[in-house]
């Protein structure tokens, strides 16, 4: 099977996750900065999930180019990944409205840790699909960055509950490890 309505579907899913979060920011009562600085947690949870949504895009693009065909098995695996993110504007606004307390904090991560895992496991299918020499494969590798983030979210999890702050430190710093563009897919296509 072609792979142009999974890519088709999931832009479309991220685009309205995007806009659900962007709806709930909320115009504030009043002209005053006061009025607006009540707001910034719920813009500064907001920016992070935007950076979030807009990484997996990112790297959901990128490996897609390495696909030449798709199965039941990467359908699935690719539909649980939209399933963990279509919960990022839940838990971004339970945070922000929170002010950052530990459990919303503690949720947070549970869908990043899951959205990670779930990336992972589609990643995993689609070498499946593709064999060991899939340019995918040669493109992540051992996907050290991709491991590395499943621990970083697993143990800023339970870190949340003895100090909210390390646990939202440790998504941003995941989300800025991942910001900085990861050209091993692009050079493999290209190459």
């Amino acid at each position: 099977m072609g792979k142009n309505r999974l890519e088709a579907f999931s832009d479309g899913v991220l685009a309205i996750i995007i806009t659900i979060m962007v709806l709930e920011l909320k115009v504030p009562h009043g002209d005053t900065w006061e009025s607006l600085a009540a707001l910034l947690p719920t813009f500064v949870s907001y920016v992070l999930s935007f950076l979030y949504v807009a990484i997996y895009w990112n790297n959901h693009h990128h490996m897609l180019h390495t696909v030449e065909r798709v199965n039941g098995p990467i359908l699935w695996a690719n539909t649980n990944l939209l399933f963990w993110l279509s919960l990022v504007p839940f838990v971004t606004g339970w945070m922000g409205e929170n002010h950052f307390a530990g459990r919303p904090v503690a949720a947070y991560g549970v869908v990043l840790l899951m959205a990670a895992v779930a990336y992972y496991v589609l990643s995993q299918t689609i070498i499946r699909h593709h064999g060991e020499e899939s340019l995918l494969k040669a493109a992540v590798g051992s996907d050290t960055k991709g491991k590395a983030s499943l621990l970083l979210y697993a143990g800023a999890i339970p870190l949340c509950f003895v100090n909210r702050w390390i646990g939202f430190s440790i998504y941003w710093l995941v989300a800025l490890v991942w910001l900085v563009p990861d050209r091993r897919i692009e050079k493999v296509v290209q190459g």
